[in-house]
């Protein structure tokens, strides 16, 4: 971002930007991306959104960054404490399911066709660490234990089966099959139930 908004009616401007950049995103994709239409969209002139985001790179890179502070969010909230494996998974699964569903077809964009920047692309950024450290805290909970080397490798492996399924289920617009969200959940508890006895060998 160019600066940040550091009013309340500066960061209400934003917001309606990001938003107004995602729907369109989601349903004009990559090519029938302006900026323009953005400003439009979210009732601001072009000079305020310019304001805020020099470019439409720099709009987009602001649309990832929410998506994944919403995804974020979820993990935050995702608690293993006194859950079965499945239940535990059911209720991520399916609040990851509505945070990809708010403009389902936003993450194929975001996916295939705009560009990313390098953090982005970062393996060690802080968000995959903070995101893989809340799935390793999960798969310690149900090991008893502290999460250790082998519990941080099932984590990345979690966390790839259900972002995986669910980015390609929002690729071909699949996101409400139930079919396909029981079969993720019922994959990912089996995984998870595992005492580990074999990671830890």
């Amino acid at each position: 971002m160019r600066k940040e908004p550091r009013q309340a009616r500066s960061r209400a401007t934003v917001e309606t930007v990001i938003q107004a950049g995602a729907r369109i995103l989601g349903n004009e994709g990559w090519a029938g991306f302006t900026t323009n239409k953005v400003a439009d969209l979210a009732g601001v002139s072009i000079g305020s959104l310019y304001q805020y985001f020099p470019d439409k790179l720099s709009l987009v890179d602001a649309i990832r960054r929410r998506h994944l502070e919403d995804c974020l969010a979820v993990m935050r909230k995702s608690k293993a404490d006194g859950l079965s494996p499945v239940q535990f998974v059911a209720n991520l699964v399916h609040a990851m399911v509505d945070a990809h569903s708010i403009y389902p077809g936003l993450h194929r964009v975001l996916l295939d066709e705009a560009p990313s920047s390098d953090d982005y692309r970062n393996p060690n950024s802080e968000f995959e660490i903070e995101y893989l450290n809340y799935y390793a805290e999960a798969v310690g909970a149900y090991r008893n234990r502290l999460p250790n080397g082998a519990d941080h490798t099932a984590a990345l492996i979690i966390s790839d089966a259900i972002d995986g399924v669910i980015h390609n289920a929002a690729r071909r617009g699949m996101l409400t099959d139930s079919t396909m969200q029981s079969e993720l959940v019922r994959l990912v508890s089996l995984y998870l139930a595992d005492a580990g006895d074999e990671a830890t060998a």
